[in-house]
């Protein structure tokens, strides 16, 4: 049986198979070695995916076994600012923290096996999200989210993940390392760019390594086609 990977997130991770996406890329990546299975939520936050966690992730295993990992990426929607347009999705930090704990907690106790990976907020491009938002109407506006806002979050993930001992991945400060990333990675001062999933996917694929789960370490499933003798073809189906 082949290994899975859950991705569970927001927006960006609904959006990861997208073409270009993050998330395509993973399944491409390890084509007859694992499958990659996408549980993303648009809009949501962590208060809301708490929530679902039970039927968002149903048909997310393969029969008895464990995930070899799955991905927990929220905090974006958590971060807007509790007195703009989406304040509805803010969630307090302290209460952020708590429900990525609880999070966490689930998937170690239905899983335990599977390793958990934190990935924090990015990082965000205000002007973009100012326009993306009012438009026409954007002079003298405030963005519903800043990137000191997402900062703060993405520490705190960073913090849960600490105590909890599980793998993270710091996206927020990763991207903001790369020239232009308002732009070249962010493609409403929010979402991934091409470029940004690029960015995503490699320590994605970084962070899997570190835990052994890479293109190396797992077998391809069934016979390969140059393996496959072509005086008895139907050899290399016998079990």
């Amino acid at each position: 049986m082949r290994p899975r990977l859950v991705l569970f997130g927001d927006s960006i991770t609904e959006q990861s198979f997208s073409p270009g996406g993050w998330g395509a890329a993973l399944a491409e990546h390890f084509a007859r070695q694992a499958d990659v299975v996408l549980r993303g939520l648009s809009g949501y936050n962590t208060r809301w995916a708490l929530k679902v966690l039970d039927r968002a992730m149903e048909g997310a295993a393969a029969g008895a076994a464990d995930p070899a990992a799955v991905t927990v990426f929220f905090g974006a929607n958590d971060a807007n600012l509790p007195d703009q347009p989406q304040a509805h999705q803010h969630v307090p930090l302290e209460e952020y923290q708590a429900n990525l704990r609880a999070i966490c907690a689930h998937f170690k106790n239905q899983w335990p096996s599977a390793a958990v990976i934190l990935i924090t907020p990015p990082p965000i491009y205000e002007p973009a999200r100012i326009l993306d938002i009012y438009g026409d109407n954007a002079p003298s506006r405030q963005p519903e989210r800043t990137n000191e806002a997402a900062g703060t979050y993405a520490q705190a993930c960073i913090a849960v993940a600490k105590e909890l001992d599980h793998p993270v991945i710091d996206i927020w400060t990763k991207m903001q390392q790369f020239p232009d990333w308002q732009t070249s990675a962010l493609c409403d001062g929010l979402h991934f760019t091409p470029f940004g999933n690029k960015i995503l996917f490699d320590e994605v694929l970084k962070t899997l390594g570190s835990i052994g789960f890479s293109q190396h370490s797992l077998p391809s499933d069934l016979p390969l086609f140059h393996e496959i003798d072509p005086k008895d073809p139907l050899k290399a189906f016998e079990i």
